[in-house]
């Protein structure tokens, strides 16, 4: 069994502030990073897939640094659309990108059995996501490296409409360049996103591609198409993807103290991880 750990949308920012004059992600992240640090057994890795910090600012990534410190697996980090890619690998210099001579931040990560391949789909000057040539034959050439290992693609910006008109209105540029890229390789088990604040699935380019919850606000569901772009203080949110038996599934886990859990047996608490 393989575990990853996704997290996404942390928008971290310099001690004392709060995201929108509302949100306090500091505080957020740092109680999902407590948590997650209790699984049992440890994530073989975790992934931090974009919008890292509020502002791409050095002190941002710095107090980013220090929040993420206390995480017992690996963790392999790739910019959003709220990121700065110079001050991302500014500080963070011990992340696989560091050294990297490519224009963005691409890398890919071999936890065996699963390989992961981490797409930077930002563009400096866009809010949208952005997909250019050099990026596509990257990835192409990352796909044909290892057409037998199952793959994990994760990007910021997901390349599916939701039915959210207020999340609709910006597009994957490049996005049919890249279902038919991803088309061709049955490895590629999941293109698992950010961006959204929102957990999401669907059928796409014969795999599955999904968005998912962040870890301090969501993506409120709106479907009226005259709604402007908000933010609900739902529960905050990660993905565990367990590999086993040829299988990748995916679970949805909150932050927070909930109570139970009870047996459904009897309804008493469970006490001890023997009881069923």
């Amino acid at each position: 069994m393989t575990l990853i750990a996704q997290i996404s949308d942390l928008h971290v920012q310099t001690p004392g502030q709060l995201a929108y004059g509302v949100v306090d992600t500091n505080r957020l992240v740092a109680q999902a990073i407590a948590q997650i640090n209790q699984l049992q057994p440890h994530p073989d890795a975790i992934v931090a897939s974009g919008d890292l910090v509020q502002h791409g600012t050095i002190d941002e990534y710095e107090t980013l640094k220090t929040i993420l410190s206390p995480l017992r697996s690996p963790l392999f980090l790739m910019p959003g659309n709220h990121d700065c890619r110079a001050n991302l690998r500014q500080v963070f210099t011990h992340q696989p990108f560091s050294l990297s001579p490519l224009g963005h931040l691409s890398y890919a990560v071999d936890c065996d059995p699963l390989r992961l391949i981490l797409l930077d789909n930002t563009h400096p000057k866009k809010k949208a996501g952005w997909l250019d040539e050099q990026r596509l034959k990257w990835l192409a050439h990352q796909l044909e490296e290892a057409p037998q290992s199952p793959t994990i693609i994760f990007m910021h910006h997901p390349p599916f409409l939701t039915g959210i008109p207020w999340m609709d209105r910006h597009q994957l540029e490049g996005e049919r360049e890249l279902k038919a890229l991803v088309a061709k390789h049955q490895q590629v088990e999941r293109v698992s996103c950010g961006h959204l604040h929102r957990g999401m699935y669907c059928r796409w380019a014969g795999a599955i591609a999904s968005a998912q919850p962040s870890l301090v606000h969501q993506g409120g569901l709106e479907l009226r198409p005259d709604t402007p772009s908000q933010f609900v203080m739902e529960p905050p949110a990660y993905q565990l993807h367990i590999w086993k038996n040829q299988s990748l599934i995916s679970h949805i886990a909150f932050i927070g103290k909930f109570d139970g859990p009870y047996r459904f047996s009897d309804g008493r608490r469970v006490t001890s991880l023997t009881h069923n």
